[in-house]
């Protein structure tokens, strides 16, 4: 007998999704989910997906590694928005932009994705089931643009969005590109004065057995040292990396590391300023698509990628069940309270106790402006929640553009200053004790 998805409303104007047992007929569905209390929007017949189906999209798919590169699904995202606005069913977009796309990631994920929508799953449930390809973010607003029949929309703005990342991102990596090169160069020369240069000038000073300043005996001490355990250098960036990935795996360490990053000096403000920014947006995306506030707030949640803020918005999820406003849990849950596991990470990489002070100075900044509670506010007050929700991605969008801006132009002359530091550092510390000598080999002589 056959089954059926339904799309449905509960008695608390939740969307229901689900799948239907077994019936014998359309009637006997509709009248089994009106028993269960819902109030039915969608009823269709329910497909098991073929085997026969599935191997025949599956001859396309290749071997691949890796993610879905963030630049190849931003054009994805583009050429599907457009086959929407052109009126096309999704499943032959799909299939259009899967026949086109070369072998890899994205092609495989789009056969994936293909093969679930033909057995009766909708798009956002297919995107979800290949995470490769697309991230919570994603697939929520996808979700979003289905729950509110506005997919074509969604479609748009997240184009829009992608390509406003992928914009950013090519100016930090045009930005990064000279004092990268500084830096590989400069280190390359460094390891090359301290590792070749440094011990024939120690073999001068064990020659003539002059005594040593400070500086150069620290100096010959870090060559010693840099012999011995070179294998340091690329080891402890890795050894970094791990901790944090280990850290980071546990819902604690998590939420800390996260207070860390946004509260880190210089850096945190913009993580920060980029985190409302989207979060703002993706509401403003949600309300303005009809999705009910509570399911808009949970998703925005779901994709603020960061424990703080997504405490935060549980909070705020829980007080407008209890009858409140979105303004007000945010005012009172926008400083987040103290946290050992942040303070653990301000010891560990800002030079310990100078670590804990600046943590203990940040304690009580908050992670909302009062700009944004008074946007949200007028927003509820006046019924243009959406509008001043945008109005407040924008400004953010705007204030991260130019904080990034100024952080890149300062970046370049604080490195050439940093590292001409290092080589002074090193040619005073090598020439002090040849000083000395040529002072006392002109000295002239006692009879």
């Amino acid at each position: 007998m056959p089954r059926y998805k339904f799309e449905a409303i509960d008695q608390a104007g939740k969307v229901i999704k689900d799948i239907t047992e077994e019936v014998s007929s359309e009637a006997e569905a509709q009248a089994t989910i009106r028993h269960m209390g819902y109030v039915v929007t969608k009823l269709v017949l329910y497909k098991e997906r073929k085997a026969k189906t599935a191997t025949k999209k599956g001859t396309g798919k290749t071997f691949s590694l890796g993610r879905v590169g963030s630049k190849q699904l931003t054009v994805f995202t583009r050429q599907l928005s457009i086959l929407q606005d052109a009126g096309l069913p999704i499943l032959r977009s799909l299939n259009i932009l899967m026949e086109q796309s070369k072998p890899g990631a994205l092609r495989n994920s789009l056969i994936d994705v293909c093969n679930e929508i033909e057995g009766g799953s909708s798009l956002s449930e297919a995107m979800a089931k290949t995470p490769k390809a697309f991230n919570r973010l994603y697939v929520n607003m996808i979700k979003a643009g289905e729950a509110g029949g506005a997919l074509e929309t969604i479609l748009q703005r997240l184009a829009e969005f992608l390509e406003k990342s992928e914009q950013l991102k090519r100016k930090i990596k045009a930005a990064l590109t000279y004092p990268v090169g500084v830096v590989v160069f400069a280190t390359g020369i460094l390891v090359f004065i301290m590792l070749w240069i440094v011990p024939q000038f120690q073999k001068i000073f064990d020659d003539f057995g002059l005594p040593l300043p400070w500086l150069t005996q620290a100096l010959i001490t870090a060559t010693e040292f840099l012999k011995v355990y070179w294998f340091l250098l690329p080891g402890i960036p890795a050894a970094i990396w791990l901790f944090i990935k280990l850290t980071t795996s546990f819902a604690y360490g998590r939420h800390g590391f996260h207070l860390f990053i946004i509260r880190v000096p210089i850096f945190g403000n913009l993580i920060e300023k980029t985190i409302v920014a989207r979060t703002m947006r993706t509401l403003g995306t949600l309300v303005t698509s009809g999705v009910p506030i509570l399911e808009a707030i949970h998703i925005t949640r779901e994709t603020s990628n960061n424990a703080v803020f997504e405490v935060m918005f549980q909070k705020v999820l829980e007080a407008i069940r209890d009858g409140d406003t979105i303004a007000n849990p945010m005012k009172q849950n926008r400083i987040p309270p103290f946290h050992p596991g942040a303070l653990f990470f301000f010891f560990v990489f800002m030079l310990g106790p100078i670590g804990m002070l600046i943590y203990m100075m940040k304690l009580r900044n908050k992670m909302l402006e009062d700009m944004v509670i008074n946007m949200v506010d007028v927003g509820e007050q006046t019924g243009e929640l959406d509008t001043m929700l945008y109005k407040v991605a924008d400004t953010f969008d705007e204030e991260v553009e130019t904080i990034t801006e100024g952080l890149m132009s300062m970046l370049e002359p604080l490195l050439i200053i940093f590292l001409g530091a290092i080589v002074g550092t090193i040619v005073v510390a090598l020439f002090m004790p040849l000083i000395s000598l040529i002072s006392t080999l002109s000295a002239p002589k006692k009879n």
